[in-house]
């Protein structure tokens, strides 16, 4: 049973969002991935025009003619949400926790979805997989979506992105628009984010909080890892450690950031103290930019 201030706080998140999802961030939504979910669907002769691109290779050695392969999209566009629910996700300093912040990304993109008639469905995960929602239409199985990403108590107690990953390749066989929300403090996933691209259109969100990157100068801290149970004391006050804390967090964004431009991932970040909505408005003009090219 939910508490009255639980489900006033989800009501909240979806009022939200649905304002959010106005008519312009909408269309911007139909833009930028329409054609994510293409089908092939048969093999025809080349003819003068066509992008080369298309061409059959196999066929044509077969053939001894240049043979073009024919693509259809589809109607309907599948949306999976992959979310974080590890120990980690339950930290925030500026009044928003980081997994409110994926719970408000979360409805807006299934807001968006539900108003262009797609599917849209839910994977979350800890360690392992805790829960799996498959892709469905309409406002009640939107409102469920938030409501499981919010109140959903985790069990495990670290980040396991290869079996969420793992776990999308096995219950998704065709392609869908997947966005895999996290702060992505995890090991050994390199290897299943490659598979995955492969075949789904994979966008990366990384969730985080300022104090992540920036120490406030405050005296001694007791810092706890959430995932791991580690106490470690520190002097907030020492200018040294705090530009080395500094130092080492960048270095780790940039090398996170490098690993997926290798592999021709997108990538967007959320920060606890700022907008959701602007960073997800800014990533969806840079694809448009970028299918203009």
């Amino acid at each position: 049973m939910l508490s009255p201030e639980l489900i006033q706080q989800i009501r909240n998140i979806e009022i939200k969002a649905g304002h959010l999802v106005t008519e312009a961030i909408a269309g911007e939504y139909v833009s930028v991935f329409k054609g994510v979910g293409m089908e092939f669907e048969k093999v025809r002769e080349y003819a003068p025009g066509d992008d080369i691109r298309s061409i059959d290779w196999n066929v044509t050695a077969r053939m001894g003619t240049p043979y073009v392969k024919v693509f259809r999209e589809e109607r309907e566009l599948t949306l999976m949400l992959l979310v974080d629910v590890s120990p980690s996700q339950a930290f925030g300093t500026t009044g928003k926790m980081k997994n409110e912040a994926s719970a408000e990304l979360a409805a807006i993109l299934a807001f968006l979805a539900t108003k262009n008639n797609d599917k849209v469905g839910l994977i979350l995960f800890s360690d392992h997989v805790e829960l799996y929602i498959p892709p469905k239409k309409g406002r009640a199985h939107v409102w469920r979506i938030i409501r499981e990403v919010l109140t959903h108590k985790g069990k495990g107690k670290a980040t396991n992105i290869r079996e969420a990953l793992d776990y999308l390749s096995k219950v998704c066989k065709r392609k869908t628009m997947s966005f895999l929300v996290s702060d992505f403090c995890a090991d050994a996933y390199e290897k299943a984010l490659n598979v995955v691209s492969r075949r789904h259109d994979l966008v990366c969100v990384k969730i985080e909080d300022q104090r992540e990157k920036q120490l406030a100068p405050c005296g001694f801290l007791e810092l706890l890892d959430a995932e791991t149970g580690e106490h470690l004391v520190i002097d907030s006050n020492d200018l040294r450690l705090r530009k080395q804390f500094e130092t080492l967090a960048r270095r780790e964004d940039e090398s996170f950031a490098e690993m997926l431009r290798k592999k021709q991932i997108d990538l967007f970040k959320i920060n606890t103290s700022e907008s959701v909505v602007a960073p997800l408005v800014a990533y969806m003009h840079l694809r448009e930019r970028r299918k203009r090219r």
